[in-house]
């Protein structure tokens, strides 16, 4: 296994008392699409880790937030911006993520990150039995109950997609 996916297992284990299943794959699942077809599920159970900086609003960590959403879904920035009541938001900057979160991008997984973030769970996510997140590489999954994730990720379920 991967050293950065070991790792999100065992701060899973630590953290959450979650066993996940992770599993990697060969060619990267860096989009929802590639991890729905290596998966063998539909785009929508993916659950996608977007981490997003404010500005100009609630105080949050280092100005990031999280936002899980459906691999079928595009996250509205506007939405978020109004939701978390900042005046301004944008995707954040690749370094700062690995930087606050721990993670890299397109490895994200909406939980066990180095810093508590604010986090929103899409609602679309719930429709579905099982959903598979990001296990800290571009390549590597874990299948989770959406219900559980959202509750590990202290997660308030709105949603902010287009």
């Amino acid at each position: 296994m991967h050293p950065r996916a070991a790792e999100f297992a065992e701060r899973a284990r630590e953290r959450h008392g979650l066993e996940p299943d992770v599993v990697e794959f060969e060619a990267g699942t860096e989009t929802a699409a590639a991890a729905a077809d290596a998966v063998g599920c539909e785009t929508a159970a993916i659950a996608s880790t977007i981490v997003v900086s404010l500005s100009g609003g609630q105080d949050s960590s280092d100005g990031l937030v999280a936002a899980i959403t459906s691999g079928a879904n595009r996250l509205d920035l506007d939405a978020v911006a109004a939701h978390f009541e900042a005046a301004e938001v944008e995707m954040a900057d690749p370094a700062r993520i690995r930087e606050v979160v721990g993670w890299s991008i397109g490895g994200v997984p909406p939980l066990c990150h180095d810093a508590a973030l604010p986090t929103v769970f899409d609602p679309t996510l719930t429709e579905c039995d099982t959903v598979y997140g990001a296990a800290g590489t571009p390549s590597a999954v874990f299948a989770v109950d959406p219900e559980t994730l959202a509750e590990l990720a202290d997660a308030t379920v709105v949603d902010l997609t287009e």
